[in-house]
């Protein structure tokens, strides 16, 4: 179900099951409000993203129930003043800005995804890039989230490379920037629960953490937190992210 160039778009209260593919496309729009949905996939359905957002701006998602194969709120280039609130996630990918670059000029501004629920996803709150391109992501804020039992909670992963085939490293990079996570809790399946892995030659900047506590699903597991190329903040979390650079 696509929906192009509308404005003021409204859609509210209806589901959408087993879908053979992306369930809901937004595309080159504006004023676009979504509220009350359940869309539903198998969990092992490839390419069933629940809701994709590009080139659009002032977008809401509130108050809905997702369970696909694929991401449950993809954000993609051209987009801004996107809000996502009280969305509950899992089985899936989690929510996702991107993926961004691979070579084009992409950019993403003005994103607050919060008060979500996250069960059993593959990754939590992600920001993803290609290798190569250029453009921004920035002004994104994740807040209020809560993940029960999800693999690779939070991430920024800028050697996102899906085939895991001819993944090079390019000297251009989609620079990510004012990026927070505030008020995060809840447990994780991998140990590895915060990941800021950012381009070689590109530093994100301004990412900070304050009040995230992640703890392992299964008692006695441990948690960490790793970082390449990253600068900011974190305070009052555990684990500790030491690995952020000034």
């Amino acid at each position: 179900m696509m929906f192009r160039r509308c404005n003021g778009l409204r859609l509210d209260g209806f589901s959408k099951i087993n879908g053979p593919g992306s369930h809901i496309l937004i595309s080159a729009s504006n004023d676009v409000v979504v509220t009350n949905l359940r869309i539903v996939a198998p969990g092992d359905s490839p390419n069933t993203d629940a809701i994709d957002i590009s080139s659009s701006t002032t977008v809401q998602i509130r108050n809905s129930f997702i369970a696909t194969g694929d991401d449950c709120v993809a954000i993609s280039a051209g987009s801004s003043n996107i809000d996502v609130s009280g969305v509950t996630c899992g089985p899936g990918h989690g929510i996702s800005i991107g993926s961004l670059g691979g070579g084009g000029y992409d950019v993403v501004e003005n994103v607050r995804v919060r008060n979500c629920t996250l069960k059993g996803t593959l990754t939590g709150v992600r920001i993803k890039t290609l290798q190569g391109g250029q453009g921004y992501a920035r002004k994104i804020s994740f807040e209020g989230i809560k993940f029960e039992a999800v693999d690779n909670p939070i991430q920024i992963e800028q050697f996102y490379c899906p085939l895991k085939v001819n993944c090079q490293n390019y000297t251009s990079a989609v620079a990510i920037s004012d990026v927070s996570f505030t008020a995060i809790s809840g447990t994780s399946v991998a140990e590895n629960v915060i990941n800021l892995s950012c381009s070689q030659s590109v530093a994100c900047n301004n990412i900070k953490l304050n009040r995230v506590y992640i703890s392992p699903s299964t008692p006695g597991n441990k948690v960490y937190s790793t970082c390449f190329n990253a600068r900011g903040q974190a305070t009052h979390t555990k684990p500790a992210v030491n690995c952020l650079r000034r």
